[in-house]
């Protein structure tokens, strides 16, 4: 069996693989796109960091690939769907290098309240500018932290350690859940008017791009100090840059940015900024651990079957899989489609599964709904493997039942009960293998759980449909797929439909103000 390691891997992790008589290991990092697509085919298993694009003109020649492993979180670089779709294993490693980003936060924080860069650079040039660089300290500080994951619930430790005040803000995590773990749990708002300092702990996701940005700082204490080592783009970098030209935000440490390399920046004109190249998790323990545990995923796998850390794929049996998997395809899009209809942090999420089934056990289903529902909220760092954990640690409390269908051979019914309300989505199965979602909230509604697409709930009255239609065409957009859901004893209805190109923000903003409209919501699984 071969092994592709296209990225700077650790010796330590090549060794765990050069040792298996049966495994042959290819180190060839700095490949471009043509080279690494012409020798892909020979390769049962890919090794990468965050430079090999994984694409799927990529994955098209790769007639012998099994799995991809990542050295570390994140996958932007990888097409999941595509290798999805050719039966491909994607693997990263989400433990290997939290405590390592946490730690670089708070040095961050620290080097920005003390002017520690500024005093080195200082020093060099021979000058000795004692009083210009007076610092503040951060005993008994407000810290605000947004997103309380693995990094976030480690930087808010540390900082405890250090006698700051902390406080918490994470839309997915209940209010029960931070104060157990012996935190304040605030608005975002709330954050905003009381931290001294602001740190970052959020995936980029279509609701966090550009969190921080002008309103957000018109928000915030004066003087207060931004710490970003999550995702470049949570920042808007020209709202930050007019906001500490303002001295509105008296400094700011960033790790990550909106263009990496980004080259030239107006933000580095500016001394209160300081930054690093991305360093949160480039230690030499961070390095090791990703390094050692990435070769033994592979290994484990290549050798056995063994799934370790699968982003697109639960660990069962292939034969398991072969009868479950239209149902596991099914409960993890449910979840991620129950997850963008909730606006506050569930408490409960609740599965039925009612009629026929395949298996009697239909645990893989329920992690496959619980990976899909938290995706959303932290993107790479869900697994199958680590799906009810994180349920958990989000204070979310998971139910079972099985009870009859008199409808259909099988319906998978999941509901989210979050403050004062709940949401639910129900799917099934269309001749043994096609997921479909067959009901959302009241509504019955039948479509294909996949890619990206927009409800529209409106009044039931005439007028309604043909005003959605001739606002979308007098902007050129046009429906490729409609459906209409009537709701449950009552007078609504709901719209789905997916467009050839993307509807314009504007046009999107016209909709929601169309006479009959009630709401326009976009999604993506």
């Amino acid at each position: 069996m071969k092994v592709l390691v296209s990225d700077n891997l650790e010796d330590v992790g090549l060794d765990i693989l050069r040792k298996e008589p049966e495994i042959r290991v290819d180190v060839r990092p700095g490949l471009k796109p043509d080279e690494l697509k012409e020798i892909i085919g020979d390769y049962d298993a890919l090794i990468i960091r965050s430079a090999t694009k994984v694409t799927e003109d990529l994955l098209s020649a790769a007639r012998n690939l099994r799995v991809v492993g990542r050295a570390g979180i994140g996958l932007d670089n990888v097409d999941i769907p595509a290798a999805t779709k050719r039966g491909i294993i994607v693997m990263n490693t989400p433990t290997g290098n939290v405590v390592t980003t946490a730690e670089h936060a708070i040095a961050m924080m620290m080097a920005l309240s003390r002017n520690i860069p500024w005093g080195t650079a200082s020093m060099k040039a021979g000058q000795w500018e004692k009083k210009k660089l007076q610092g503040r300290e951060i005993f008994n500080k407000v810290l605000g932290v947004i997103g309380f994951g693995k990094i976030g619930s480690i930087v808010a430790d540390r900082a405890r350690g250090l006698k700051m005040q902390v406080i918490v803000h994470d839309p997915f995590v209940t209010a029960d859940a931070i104060e157990k773990a012996g935190y304040e749990a605030v608005s975002l708002d709330e954050l905003y008017s009381r931290a001294d300092y602001i740190t970052l702990h959020v995936p980029k996701l279509k609701d966090t791009a550009g969190l921080l940005n002008q309103a957000a700082f018109d928000k915030m204490k004066d003087g207060v100090m931004i710490i970003n080592c999550a995702r470049g783009g949570i920042v808007n970098e020209a709202d930050l840059n007019a906001a500490l030209r303002s001295g509105k935000v008296a400094g700011a440490a960033l790790d990550v940015f909106e263009k990496e390399p980004p080259g030239e920046c107006s933000l580095f004109e500016i001394d209160r900024v300081i930054c690093t190249p991305h360093l949160g998790a480039a230690t030499v323990e961070a390095q090791t651990n990703v390094a050692i545990q990435v070769s033994e995923q592979i290994l484990a796998f290549l050798k056995t079957g063994t799934i370790i850390n699968a982003v697109n794929v639960p660990a069962v049996s292939g034969e398991l899989l072969g009868k479950i998997g239209p149902l596991l395809t099914l409960g993890e899009r449910l979840g991620c489609l129950l997850a963008q209809l909730c606006k506050s942090p569930a408490r409960e999420i609740a599965i039925d599964y009612a009629g026929e089934f395949p298996e009697p056990d239909l645990s893989p289903v329920t992690t496959a709904i619980l990976k899909g529902f938290l995706t959303p909220m932290v993107q790479d760092t869900v697994n199958f493997v680590n799906a009810k954990v994180m349920a958990g640690e989000r204070g979310i409390k998971v139910a079972e039942a099985r009870s009859p269908s008199d409808e259909y051979i099988n319906l998978v019914t999941v509901k989210a009960v979050v403050a004062g309300a709940q949401h639910s989505v129900a799917g099934t199965i269309f001749g043994r293998k096609y997921p479909r979602v067959v009901k959302i909230e009241n509504f019955r509604l039948e479509l294909p759980p996949q890619g990206k697409f927009i409800l529209i709930h409106n009044h039931d009255q005439p007028g309604a449909i043909g005003s959605i239609g001739t606002l979308l065409g007098s902007n050129r957009v046009n429906i490729s797929q409609m459906r209409v859901g009537q709701q449950e004893d009552g007078d609504k209805t709901m719209i789905y439909f997916r467009t050839d190109n993307p509807i314009p923000d504007h046009v999107m903003e016209e909709l929601k103000r169309l006479p009959l409209i009630i709401d326009v919501m976009a999604f993506e699984l």
